[in-house]
This record gives structure tokens, C-alpha cells and sequence, in this order.
């Protein structure tokens, strides 16, 4: 992973605290991403007009994994433009991914994504009612990473990038 780099979000106008008191530690999005059930992703359509879905999806060693129908609108928008956003559901405990999608490729990987989602979801998205051959899986590494609480948005709100 990435080193992490925590700091403050440019909101101008928001009242966002300056220097590091109140800033929120990876732990907690860590345990945020790894315990959600749904995950908001929002893409952009070869037109450039914004798409939002939710997805499941599993948050493993800080990489987040889901899969799509490979003829489905976010595919086809990923396919034109890798680059999404993962938001989960809370307007109040907020958390924010932002990166580029990668297909994953490492089928060594599938066994353990299949364990996950069955333990996650008792679903198996290889098995029979899951993927169809050419569905994508996708991983997404964090390029920009955001969280705040909503009771104490200006002194909590924050912000990592990745080196």
C-alpha cells in the first residue's frame, strides 16, 4: 500500500480547521469500508453525464473489489473511463474513495473473493446465479481518500492522498 498522507480537504467556504487537530486516523475508514454492506459508486458515461449505483463489494487489505453484468451502464462506463468514485451510504460518518478501477486479472485471487462475498453476502458471485463468462471484476487502489462526521464536519473533516 501506498503511504498514506493525512490532511485537509479544500472546501472553501466550509469552515474546515486548519492544522491536524480532530483529523480522523485510516483505522476507522479501514473498519468503515470493511463492515458496509452497500457501496455508492458513481462513474461517467461516455457522454460525461455522472452515473450512481450502488454495488456490493468487499474491502480487502485496503483494496476495494467489486463485479458488474458486462453489458450493464457501469461497465460500459468503465470501459470508456476507469476512474471512479466509492461513497458509502452515511451523510453523517462520512467516507469518500476516489482511483482508478483495474480488472482483475489474478484468478489465483477468485477463491478468496469468492469466500469473502459467501461469508459477506451468502452469495457466490462465480457461482452458478453470479458472474457470467466476460463479467468484469474490478479492484480499485485509493488514489484520494476522504472522511468527516457530520456533528463535527469542520474540525473532523479529512483528507489522504497517496504517495
Amino acid at each position: 500500500m501506498k503511504k498514506r498522507v493525512p490532511d485537509r480537504p479544500s472546501m472553501p467556504g466550509y469552515g474546515i480547521s486548519t492544522g491536524n487537530d480532530g483529523l480522523l486516523n485510516w483505522t476507522r475508514l479501514n473498519k468503515a469500508m470493511q463492515s458496509a454492506r452497500n457501496y455508492w459508486i458513481i462513474t461517467v458515461r461516455p457522454d460525461h453525464l455522472p452515473h450512481a449505483t450502488p454495488v456490493w463489494g468487499l474491502w480487502i487489505d485496503e483494496v476495494f473489489y467489486f463485479s458488474c453484468g458486462k453489458n450493464s451502464q457501469k461497465a460500459r462506463n468503465i470501459a470508456a473511463n476507469p476512474n471512479i468514485i466509492v461513497h458509502l451510504e452515511s451523510g453523517d460518518d462520512v467516507v469518500i474513495i476516489e482511483g482508478k478501477l483495474e480488472m482483475v486479472t489474478d484468478s489465483g485471487l477468485f477463491p478468496r473473493l469468492s469466500k469473502e462475498y459467501k461469508t459477506k453476502y451468502d452469495f457466490d458471485p462465480f457461482g452458478e446465479a453470479g458472474a457470467q463468462p466476460g463479467d468484469p471484476f474490478f479492484s480499485l487502489k485509493a488514489r484520494k481518500a476522504y472522511a468527516w462526521r457530520e456533528k463535527d464536519f469542520p474540525k473532523s473533516a479529512t483528507r489522504w492522498k497517496f504517495e
